[in-house]
This record gives C-alpha cells, structure tokens and sequence, in this order.
C-alpha cells in the first residue's frame, strides 16, 4: 500500500479486527503540493493522524500512542512542523480572559461582600473551565470526523445539534460580540474623555479608528506585538495600583459575606471568564493534542482568576462604605477615581488597557466570522467584515453613554451562560452518546457523564430563569 501521497486529509480504513490497542497513523508526504492559478495552495497541507485499531506487529506505517497529536501544523513555505507551544496557548487564554469584566467586578460584588464574592468567583472560574474543555473535546472530535485542521464552534454546532443549534450559535455569538464591543467603546471613550479633555464623540471615534485601523491593517505579528505591550501594561499598571491601594486597606471588611446577594453578580463573573470563542484556535494550534489543551485552558484562567480575586480585595477593601443606588450599580472605581488623586489615574490607564486587549480580540473574532459567514475568501481581508464589527457599536454606545453596565449584564445572562454553558454541554451530550459517528471516541476530558453535563445545563438555565423573573419583578424607577 503506498503511503506518500498529497492530501490535507488521507483515511486508510482496515478491516475491523479484535480490538487490543489503539494506535495512530502518520503519513508523510513526498510529492509537491498542487497549487492553483494564484500560486496558492489548493488546500493546507498538514501530517493528519488517525486513530484505529490494529493488531499486526509489522504495520508498514509508523505508529504511535494514542496520547500523540491528531495532526501536524505546516509552514506552507518551507514544509516544516510548526508545533504550537503550550505557554503560547497559555497566555492566549489569560490575555482573552482578562478583559473589561474585570471591571465591574467590584461594582456587581459590593453588595454582597469579598468573601462571598470570592466563593461567587472561583465557582464560576471551575464552571467556565468545564464548559472550556467541553467545547475542546467537541472541536476535536469534529476534527477527527471532517478532516479538517481547522473548526468553527458553528461547524461543531451543526455536527452535534443540527441547524437549530447552528443558528443558536450564530446570533448567541453575534450578540456577545456586539453587546461587549459597545461595552468597551463606551468605557473607553470615558476615559479618553477625562484624559485628553476631548467631546465623548471625538475619544470614541479616536478609540475606535486606531484600534480597528490596527486589527484590519496590522500584520499577525505586528498585532502579536501590540497585544504584547498592552499586557505589559496591564501588568505593570495592576502591580502599580495594588501596592498602592493596599496600604489604605481594611482587612476587617474583606470578612464581609452577603451570599444572598452572589446571584445577581454571577452573569458579570461568568463574561469575566469568557475564553472559550478562541478554544478552537488552541486546538489547531496544539494539534489536536488534548493533555496539552487541557494544561492551557486549566492554567491560563487560574492566573485570571487570581488577578480577579487581589483586584476585588484591593478595591472593596479599600472604599468600605459604598454608596448605593436602587435599582443601579454604583460603579467603586469612579467613588476610587474621585476621592484617591493618586491611585485614580492609575485606575484609568489599568482600565484603558484592559479594554484595549479585549477590544482586539473581539473585534479579529467577530470580522473572522462574519468573513465566514458571507462565505468571503480566506487570506483576504476585505473591508465589509471590518465596517460591520466597529461602526454599529460606536454608534450604540454614543446613543447611549451609561450602557456599561447594563452591555456587561445583558450580554453575560442572555448570551455567555446559553453560548458557553449550555451548549457545549448540549453539544458534548449528542457528541458522546449519539450513534452516528464511526469514529472512535476519544477519551472524555470533563468526568461525570450525563450528570455532569446535567448540571452544567441546569446550572446556566436556572441562572437566566433567576435573573429574568428579577427582571420582571424589579419595581420601575421612579
């Protein structure tokens, strides 16, 4: 049987024998690549793996152990693997988590208490870690079954759901996006507002036409770059703020513990820890290799979830006796800005670079799958993605400057907890215990079977319900 042939994806079926051990196939290629007209490839040449089961001990092809990678990444120029790293995947995650929800953490926490709010934190980080390696599981497996390097939680969605579940995914996705991209150009505006002393409309326009021009003219490595010196700054502005801030810090008042009031804080806390839109990216960065994933997802939200707890302590810690507001969210940072002539301006630069990182990402996620779903050519950036994702929320958010808040909170109940909570268990449960696929299983990354894909769902479910019938029952202000 010959073996070096040109293929993105080659399946060599044998027939079914006993089933010992399980082992993976590697093919190499010899042959050049067939390219088109453009010079371009007619489809990326990778070095798939598939399962099987085999038995023979003199196998003409190489195996390997079934914990390998699914694939191998190749530099379309030179040919050569380009294996993702780990600590890259890592700090994708961290850098994806740590956006402009940090932010309202401490406005949504104060009622009920830091430490409350810290049981309220890490609850939600290990569910949002589920959730994450359920959609890895799914993507990888829909890998497995297409042939593919390369798949959209849409893609997934239709395997697993069908075209229901397709079309959730779609306007759950498109609502996320838009409702935080006006979140995080209405936040910065303000701050670029009481920096440069400039109209809301110049700082947002400003805000919007650099960072969008950087994401639709930038090269990979350039964006890499700037993404770069925006956590450096985050970093540095964070450690600036906490060594400062704890000086004035009350301990006693970190004892504080409403958990009656944790409920309404958790849509804030779970979009806090949204990462899962770039889990299929880690998967094809990874190869498909699961362990690695795992220790990916696993570590890049637990430095987030430290960051989120000393960030929380510091503030409430700091400015005890908050003021409230019925029916409103009185925002800690803006009492901290006002009253701390010091620690202030480093609230906003910390805040400004928290949103700029989010900012990017989002906006590069939203114009790729709007590129996608006008079916628009791969490798070419057009400008119509690019329009679509940074006009509507400048708009929005210049129509309404205080929607801050009220972005965060819609956009955590009505889309994070349906698209990251319920559906990746949805689409895990049809993924393990339906029979249409031929494939062998892969082992599953989240244990628990049905009961814990049970309590995922029902846990996302009764949060919405929770917060719907508080919606309807909050008295109108007057």
């Amino acid at each position: 049987m010959a073996t070096s042939c040109w293929s993105s994806s080659l399946f060599v079926r044998f027939p079914p024998p006993p089933p010992p051990r399980l082992h993976t196939l590697e093919l190499h290629c010899s042959k050049p690549p067939q390219l088109n007209y453009h010079n371009k490839l007619l489809r990326p040449i990778h070095l798939h793996r598939y399962h099987y089961q085999h038995q023979h001990r003199h196998c003409p092809l190489r195996c390997c152990s079934k914990k390998d990678r699914l694939f191998s990444n190749l530099n379309q120029s030179t040919f050569k693997r380009e294996p993702g790293s780990v600590i890259s995947a890592t700090l994708l995650v961290a850098g994806t988590t740590v956006g402009a929800g940090i932010l309202a953490i401490p406005a949504v926490t104060q009622e009920a208490g830091f430490m409350a709010s810290a049981v309220a934190c890490i609850s939600c980080w290990l569910y949002m870690v589920v959730t994450g390696l359920l959609v890895a599981e799914v993507n990888v497996n829909t890998m497995r079954e297409l042939g593919s390097n390369g798949v959209s939680l849409v893609s997934m969605a239709t395997r697993t759901l069908g075209n229901v579940g397709a079309q959730i995914v779609c306007w759950s996705y498109l609502f996320i996006h838009y409702a935080l991209l006006v979140a995080y150009v209405a936040r910065s505006s303000d701050i670029l507002t009481n920096f440069l002393g400039i109209p809301l409309y110049e700082s947002a326009t400003l805000f919007t036409l650099i960072l969008g021009g950087i994401c639709y003219f930038g090269s990979q490595r350039f964006i890499g770059a700037i993404n770069g010196i925006l956590i450096f700054g985050i970093i540095t502005s964070f450690a600036t703020l906490v060594g400062l801030a704890s000086g004035d810090l009350q301990w006693e008042t970190l004892l504080k513990a409403n958990f009656a009031a944790v409920p309404l804080s958790i849509p804030i806390i779970a979009l806090s820890f949204v990462y899962q839109n770039v889990v299929p990216v880690l998967c094809t960065d990874l190869e498909g290799d699961l362990s690695k994933v795992r220790t990916a997802i696993t570590i890049g939200t637990a430095i987030p979830l430290a960051l989120f707890l000393v960030w929380d302590a510091v503030i409430l810690g700091t400015i005890p006796n908050l003021e409230t507001g019925a029916g409103q969210i009185m925002d800690p940072l803006q009492q901290l800005r006002s009253t701390n002539g010091v620690v202030g301006p480093i609230v906003e630069v910390f805040s400004f670079f928290a949103i700029a990182t989010s900012y990017i990402g989002f906006v590069l996620g939203l114009t790729d799958f709007l590129s996608d779903l006008f079916k628009l050519p791969t490798g070419q950036r057009k400008p119509l993605p690019y329009l679509l994702s940074l006009f509507p929320p400048l708009v929005l958010s210049l129509l309404d400057p205080e929607i801050f808040f009220k972005a965060l909170d819609f956009a955590g109940t009505y889309g994070v907890l349906v698209l990251f909570g319920i559906l990746p268990a949805a689409m895990s449960w049809s993924d393990r215990y339906s029979d249409d696929s031929e494939l062998l299983k892969l082992p599953p990354l989240v244990p628990g079977g049905r009961v814990t894909l049970s309590l995922v769902m029902g846990g996302a479910g009764s949060v919405i319900v929770s917060e719907i019938l508080e919606n309807f029952m909050r008295p109108p202000l007057n």
